[in-house]
């Protein structure tokens, strides 16, 4: 019998379901490992900004399937609404059984408080140039797909993985600065609304540090992606930790390429989705009784 880790809280953001880019068999492995209490998915998590019809893979209903099975299973989940998903800020504040979509978040941690949103509200470029911004982003599913090329060609050989993305972005001091800003500017609002922590994703780029100035103190996080980094936050026995697929142990189980799952088609999912409207009946019939 398989052990799942249990977790108080897991963090995703930056799936980007629907994208070349997206790894969603590594983010399988990562779900099946894990037992959490609460799952946030911190925006961007279907792309629907490059949606396309001619690309929606069965691993990638299969993520969505896994989450809505989790639901039905009594996990907490919350959509958080990102820039690359903003369609379902329209539906903000909706609940369907364990699964709510919200624009942001406030959790209370073991008496800290903890703050989610996506970060996009901070990005100059998607507020006041969405058309540049949508432009960047097929720009950067290209990258990404072209990455992937160069990985395959790199693991034949025996050789370590390369992030054609990061290099770019590491490489320009334009894109350094936009990072280092944005995780500043989001800390010192943190502090000033007395919150221990800020939980973000958006500039992928997981991270975990302390952030102080005159008036306090706060940790600021990130959950990365699952584009390039395949990284999740964790929060268990008062503490957090970033996960990364590439270099953490604790997932034991391998990536599911075929079995009883590759005949997943949409009408699985739209099952998926109704046993959480059964599973919350029950449970609100039980409480009557």
């Amino acid at each position: 019998m398989k052990i799942k880790r249990e977790i108080e809280v897991a963090v995703i953001s930056d799936v980007h379901l629907g994208t070349y880019g997206c790894h969603a068999n590594h983010l399988l492995t990562y779900l099946n490992s894990i037992a959490p209490n609460k799952l946030v998915l911190n925006g961007d998590i279907i792309d629907i900004w490059q949606f396309s019809k001619r690309y929606f893979p069965k691993s990638h209903l299969k993520v969505i399937k896994k989450i809505m099975t989790m639901a039905s299973n009594g996990v907490e989940v919350i959509y958080i609404t990102g820039n690359h998903d903003e369609m379902l800020r329209k539906f903000s504040d909706t609940t369907i059984g364990n699964i709510s979509i919200v624009d942001k978040a406030v959790l209370e941690l073991n008496g800290k408080k903890a703050w989610f949103f996506h970060g996009d509200v901070f990005d100059i470029s998607v507020q006041n140039a969405k058309w540049l911004a949508k432009l960047g982003g097929y720009g950067y599913d290209f990258l990404t797909l072209l990455n992937r090329g160069v990985n395959w060609y790199l693991e034949k050989r025996g050789k370590e993985r390369y992030s054609l993305s990061k290099k770019v972005k590491n490489g320009v001091k334009g894109a350094v600065k936009y990072i280092n800003d944005f995780e500043k500017v989001i800390s010192e609002l943190a502090i000033e609304n007395n919150y221990d922590y800020v939980v973000c994703g958006h500039i992928h780029q997981p991270k975990m540090e302390y952030f102080e100035n005159k008036h306090g103190k706060t940790m600021y996080l990130n959950s990365g992606d699952w584009v390039e980094n395949f990284t999740a936050l964790e929060y268990q026995f008062k503490r957090w930790k970033i996960y990364n697929f590439n270099q953490d142990k604790l997932a034991p189980f391998a990536i599911v390429e075929n079995g009883e799952d590759e005949d997943l088609e949409m009408k699985d999912l739209i099952a998926a989705i109704t046993v959480v409207g059964q599973n919350k009946k029950k449970k609100s019939k039980k409480n009557k009784d």
